[in-house]
């Protein structure tokens, strides 16, 4: 069983099944006699209220219970703003939740919202850790082009002919890229900012770019990329693009204003990072989601590709807002 596998288990495995249930009549007097009776273990930090139906209606810190006054009613103390996971949920889903909300346990709950069991941090032990860096070293070296496993004892030759294919992809970006800075060379000599700032630009472009690859590669190994799903994803993405696009290119556009006291090549640069930055987020998602859908493996490929487009796409936008804005004025009375 590789890692995939390992995470793609059922969390209800992995869950404990010791937790006691408390009816939410009960008062403290009587829910502390009721755990009297119960086999606590040494993890419990977190009670389950239920109603008479045994449905969970609350959650209660035993630090909670103990500092309460021995009248109390549970379902007045209880926290009834309660975080489950369902019966279906995996362990990747469990770690996410776990380490998202900062929580020592969650409840597995079936349709009904009645426990099943309870998964708590010891889910996060060494062996999921272990699992989940070995992860993030394949997806990192996949993200740009080759398997770990494929290189890791391979000859010079055997892995220059594994990663070079993949190089290949960021050569022919690259060469787009200089060939465009040739066309817009008039552009570059009349506002020779954008120059010093193209490097930059890149990076932002880059940078955004496998953000989204991280973020759409491991949902589409739990996922068929259905329309539905991509329009979902499409306006999440677009959202958080418009975002990092206002926010970068607002900062990068100042700046250069403040440098150098041009207001259109601060415009142009900030609007072109805006711009690019949203095609690049979207490239991020649109690219492994054709190549999954296609049958092909987007582990590998949608790094290689989806940087080599973005670069391409950034300069066309920083460019080419450029030279739109520069006409304007020029054609300005």
């Amino acid at each position: 069983m590789d890692d995939r596998d390992h995470l793609a288990r059922p969390a209800l495995d992995f869950a404990r099944h010791d937790m006691p249930l408390l009816t939410a009549h009960l008062d403290v007097a009587g829910a502390l006699e009721e755990l009297r009776r119960h086999d606590l273990g040494e993890r419990v930090v977190y009670l389950y209220v239920v109603d008479d139906a045994q449905r969970l209606v609350g959650v209660l810190p035993v630090r909670r219970l103990l500092h309460a006054q021995p009248h109390e009613v549970l379902r007045d103390l209880a926290l009834t703003r309660v975080v489950t996971l369902p019966v279906s949920a995996t362990v990747l889903d469990a770690c996410e939740l776990l380490v998202t909300h900062r929580f020592l346990a969650i409840p597995i709950v079936d349709d009904d919202r009645r426990v099943q069991g309870v998964v708590d941090v010891t889910l996060l032990s060494d062996e999921v850790f272990d699992l989940a860096e070995r992860q993030e070293v394949d997806d990192l070296f996949e993200t740009i082009g080759f398997r770990v496993s494929q290189v890791q004892d391979a000859t010079p030759t055997k892995a220059f002919r594994l990663r070079f294919p993949w190089l290949l992809a960021t050569i022919a970006g690259g060469t787009a890229c200089a060939i465009m800075a040739g066309v817009f060379e008039a552009t570059l000599q009349e506002l020779v900012i954008l120059a010093f700032f193209l490097t930059l630009v890149l990076g932002l472009g880059e940078a955004v770019t496998v953000q989204s690859l991280a973020i759409t590669i491991p949902a589409l190994r739990h996922a068929q990329p259905t329309w539905r799903w991509f329009v979902r994803a499409f306006r999440r993405e677009a959202g958080t693009a418009v975002l990092l696009g206002t926010a970068s290119g607002t900062l990068v556009g100042t700046i250069a204003y403040l440098w150098r006291g041009d207001l259109l090549a601060a415009v142009s640069i900030g609007g072109s990072i805006l711009l690019s930055l949203l095609v690049a987020s979207l490239l991020g998602l649109t690219v492994p989601a054709i190549l999954h859908r296609t049958h092909l493996d987007p582990s590998i490929a949608a790094g290689p590709v989806a940087l080599a487009l973005a670069d391409v796409v950034t300069v066309l936008a920083y460019l080419g807002v450029a030279t739109m804005l520069l006409a304007t004025r020029a054609a300005a009375p």
